[in-house]
């Protein structure tokens, strides 16, 4: 990893969330009337946690989760309340802030919130890990070795997210640097799923994995690929 490029590209999102988009974010993640394509991207977010969901065992009680990038803590708590024990990492303190005030204490019991890196050793290890749309600012060498390191700590699987590299996407993605907006994110990162595949298969880390499943949800300007990493028993 290039340590300088993921430290720069981990700074500016968290002065995204904080500073730029925090209202717009809060919205967007909320059942407030957002604009059309607002509305494509929740749905598609909606039907991308969803998935994640159904990787996953029914029953849940006791296992450790790490939701690495939770956002407004809507998959954590999901996930608590099939009985998980989940840390719920993100980045922006303000988003943490908010994911406590929507969610009731007594629905917290099971949920450890933290402002950070998700790639803190402090955390521990877990039967789970998932990256909802948390690394797709990343490059595609960034995006593996956060992989790697997050691999150590994880007995069952790793679920994360990545955009695919399409023409519709890039093409979005051109035309949006054309006409830039003081509350859009930094810059998605498209990767080739082929690419990143194989990259993964190559790497040392993974010797011990399988990548199962795979599945692309497209909503208007939401475009989401959603890779499963398993370890083999």
């Amino acid at each position: 990893m290039d340590a300088i490029s993921y430290l720069d590209r981990r700074s500016k999102l968290q002065d995204y969330f904080d500073r730029t988009a925090n209202d717009a974010w809060a919205k967007l993640t909320s059942d407030a009337p957002v604009s059309g394509i607002r509305a494509t991207v929740r749905a598609g977010r909606d039907q991308m946690r969803n998935t994640i969901i159904s990787r996953l065992p029914e029953e849940l009680s006791g296992k450790r989760i790490l939701d690495a990038g939770c956002g407004t803590g809507a998959l954590a708590l999901e996930l608590a309340n099939k009985g998980a024990l989940v840390t719920a990492v993100d980045l922006s303190p303000n988003l943490i802030e908010l994911a406590k005030s929507r969610i009731p204490e007594g629905n917290r019991r099971n949920i450890k919130f933290h402002s950070g890196d998700m790639l803190d050793d402090a955390y521990g290890e877990f039967d789970y890990v998932i990256g909802m749309d948390s690394m797709i600012h990343y490059c595609a060498k960034d995006m593996l070795v956060v992989l790697e390191k997050l691999s150590s700590r994880v007995s069952e699987k790793i679920l994360f997210t990545f955009a695919p590299s399409t023409l519709p996407l890039e093409v979005m993605i051109r035309v949006g640097r054309l006409f830039p907006r003081k509350d859009r994110a930094p810059f998605i990162e498209p990767i080739s799923h082929t690419k990143l595949h194989k990259s993964i298969n190559q790497s040392p880390w993974f010797v011990d994995w399988e990548t199962p499943f795979t599945h692309l949800v497209s909503s208007g300007f939401y475009k989401s690929q959603l890779m499963e990493l398993t370890k083999q028993s």
